[in-house]
């Protein structure tokens, strides 16, 4: 096994465990091939001129996207806090002050060193992630924290424009030699000296360990006049990093190539912690004191070496850290050419091809290409598949993206708000009722009821409301629990007269229960009516329906006279409450469409085409020659993003599709699943899934 170093006195250490080992009859033998970096030896690995080597997170993370590389074998730590295979990034500050995750813009910020973890790959990737959108971070970084924070001390920031800023709360050492250096000559450096730097005042929040506080307040400071800032925005003591951190950080750990035996390495390695670990042995694994250094081949503060059970860098980094990591992707440098956007009809093609050329002309980047696929479905596969990068979904394409191909959300829509009661980025679904004191039926008490639906298959009025009922009633059919409704169809082939009983058709009694404006009762304002109009006692809509046709809102005959505050909503706890209530009683939020794409794509590259591309070509009225948020053009609706889009927005802490949707709709849309219906089963009630 060859083993890559990048130094000399790491190179002596090399050479030693070599000779250990080989001298102890441990196999296969240990050869030490040095390289100039840790990324010369990630190249020397993948060009088969080496095989494993010892990496941190941030060149984790690099090894394996960029050159498919594993982890195998991880360093544990800190057995006493079992922390074991991680550490925590956290942000201190002084109890004294008034800061907040989400007020450091124009404080002043000290950090363990320039491109190191905890001190820079975190809290940089975490503000870039969490506050600017990718398209204003300007990268490099540098520049970015520069502008961002009041003064900061990052040891190494180097000779550069941005120096002045990065390294103007740093002091070198006692003579005032070494200011700024990425050594032990600038007293700011390292973990315990960014939290000096915040101790002494010089800067207002120090972002290192979750243990540097405890391990440097035995003297001078005392623990208890610090405090740490959670991503949330609150604050909590020191002693709570484990709830309050902005990143855990994998332990490093031995990376080799993709069809290399982990195992192997891992029986090599252990034999030699077996006999080179305990103290007053001939070799010393975890140890760097004889060499003069610190942290060679294997950090100091390691207690043993363990097996990684699942071998992908994603896995062993774990959520909230990729999360860090992809918000420093911003280097125009490391920017895929082009993102290829999946299209599924020929308005749609249209729509995108001429996006495509707005872009280009503008200069944005990445490239957009267009890719036809036969359907959603289709869509997905293809980007699993790596052959499509991106796709806008909705709800229901969102929840199957996300289990049944592992996409993730890179960027959602917020649409226009149509009155104040109304929600800018989604809606609720409610159920609503007449104010009637005599006759105050509970959502528990609705079997048997006359329902009202806007159509068959439509989210608000159909799928929603049954998969909550699914879990409530026992997966009764619809035609059963119901005494009688109104649920407009397209197909009502096999289709229970129950369900169209309530229904009116048109003026002259014609195109009963059809599932267009031909039926009175059809949509969310058709279900609305059907409860005004008595045909039905409970309808299931939008809860920006109720506000749409009252109070002056709709001067149609059968809905000037109507009054807001004659209607109830029923809540699933039992509960009524009023219209206006619709946040805290609901079945369930509904969500925005999304951007979905492939879980190693990065999403603040996406969002960040976006966001550029929207401030030229959002506006219905810009003068650039093409809209995003319109179709009109194209003669068709809702291509490549909802009409009723004014802006994209990024997903934030709402990274998976099951954060994206929400709770009570995930639970709702299963309950629908959940109920299969066979063809036989057509003869009681239609199917409990859109076909």
């Amino acid at each position: 096994v060859r083993w890559c170093t990048t130094s000399d006195p790491e190179q002596q250490k090399c050479s030693d465990m070599s000779k250990a080992f080989r001298e102890a009859g441990i196999q296969p033998s240990l050869l030490c091939v040095q390289g100039v970096s840790a990324d010369h030896c990630v190249q020397l690995i993948t060009a088969q001129e080496a095989d494993a080597i010892t990496l941190d997170g941030g060149a984790i993370y690099e090894a394996g996207k960029e050159h498919g590389l594993k982890p195998v074998v991880g360093e544990v730590y800190d057995q006493v806090s079992k922390v074991g295979t991680s550490y925590y990034a956290v942000a201190v500050v002084k109890r004294s002050s008034h800061v907040t995750i989400n007020t450091l813009k124009g404080v002043k910020s000290c950090h363990t060193g320039i491109n190191r973890t905890v001190g820079w790959n975190v809290p940089v990737g975490y503000l870039s992630a969490s506050l600017p959108p990718c398209s204003r971070w300007t990268p490099p970084c540098r520049a970015s924290v520069s502008d961002y924070f009041g003064g900061s001390c990052v040891p190494g920031a180097g000779e550069t424009s941005y120096s002045e800023s990065l390294c103007r709360l740093c002091r070198g050492d006692a003579a005032g030699e070494g200011v700024c250096d990425k050594s032990p000559l600038e007293r700011y450096y390292d973990y315990s000296g960014a939290f000096r730097c915040l101790a002494e005042g010089a800067g207002d929040v120090a972002f290192v360990k979750h243990s540097t506080v405890l391990e440097n307040t035995d003297g001078n400071f005392d623990y208890n006049d610090f405090e740490l800032l959670c991503r949330d925005g609150s604050r909590a003591d020191v002693t709570e990093w484990r709830r309050c951190h902005l990143a855990r950080v994998p332990a490093h750990a031995v990376v080799v190539r993709a069809d290399m035996d982990g195992g192997l390495i891992f029986r090599l390695l252990n034999e030699g912690q077996l006999l080179f670990s305990r103290e007053g042995s001939s070799f010393q694994m975890f140890s760097s004191e004889a060499y003069g250094q610190k942290n060679l081949l294997f950090k100091d503060t390691t207690s043993e070496l363990v097996p990684i059970a699942t071998q992908t860098y994603e896995a062993w980094l774990g959520r909230e850290y990729m999360h860090a990591m992809k918000g420093l992707l911003c280097d125009p440098n490391r920017l895929p050419r082009y993102l290829r956007w999946c299209v599924l009809s020929t308005p749609e093609i249209q729509k995108c091809g001429d996006m495509a050329v707005a872009f280009s002309r503008q200069r944005l980047q990445p490239e957009i290409h267009c890719v036809s696929a036969d359907s959603p479905e289709h869509c997905m596969e293809r980007i699993q598949a790596g052959q499509i990068d991106a796709v806008t979904l909705r709800g229901e394409d969102i929840y199957t993206a996300g289990k049944m191909y592992g996409l993730v959300p890179a960027a959602g829509e917020r649409y226009a708000a149509a009155r104040t009661e109304d929600r800018s980025n989604s809606y609720f679904v409610v159920a609503v009722v007449k104010r009637n004191s005599s006759y105050a039926f509970t959502m528990d008490e609705l079997r048997g009821k006359r329902s009202c639906h806007p159509g068959f298959g439509i989210p608000a009025g159909w799928e929603v409301p049954v998969g909550a009922l699914i879990l409530k009633v026992n997966r009764s059919t619809v035609s059963e629990f119901f005494s009688a409704s109104c649920l407009p169809v397209n197909n009502p082939k096999n289709y229970p007269s129950s369900l169209c009983e309530l229904c009116v058709g048109d003026e002259q009694g014609r195109n009963k229960c059809v599932g267009n404006s031909q039926e009175r009762y059809y949509g969310y304002s058709g279900a609305f009516r059907c409860l005004v109009e008595n045909a039905g006692e409970v309808a299931f809509i939008k809860h920006t329906t109720i506000f749409d046709n009252t109070n002056g809102h709709n001067t149609e005959p059968w809905a000037a006279e109507l009054k807001s505050e004659d209607y109830e909503l029923l809540c699933p706890n039992g509960a009524r409450a009023e219209v206006s209530q619709f946040e805290a009683c609901n079945l369930a939020q509904m969500p925005s469409h999304a951007v979905m794409v492939r879980p190693d794509t990065n999403i603040f590259t996406v969002y960040g085409l976006l966001d550029k591309a929207q401030d030229l070509f959002g506006d219905d009225h810009n003068k650039n020659g093409f809209k995003m948020f319109d179709s009109s053009d194209y003669h068709g609706q809702d291509l490549l993003f909802k009409d009723a889009t004014i802006r994209a927005v990024p997903v934030g802490e709402k990274t998976t599709y099951r954060d994206w949707l929400g709770l009570d709709y995930v639970a709702s849309l299963e309950g629908m699943l959940s109920q299969q219906c066979s063809g036989a089963d057509m003869e009681q009630g239609p199917p409990f899934h859109k076909q």
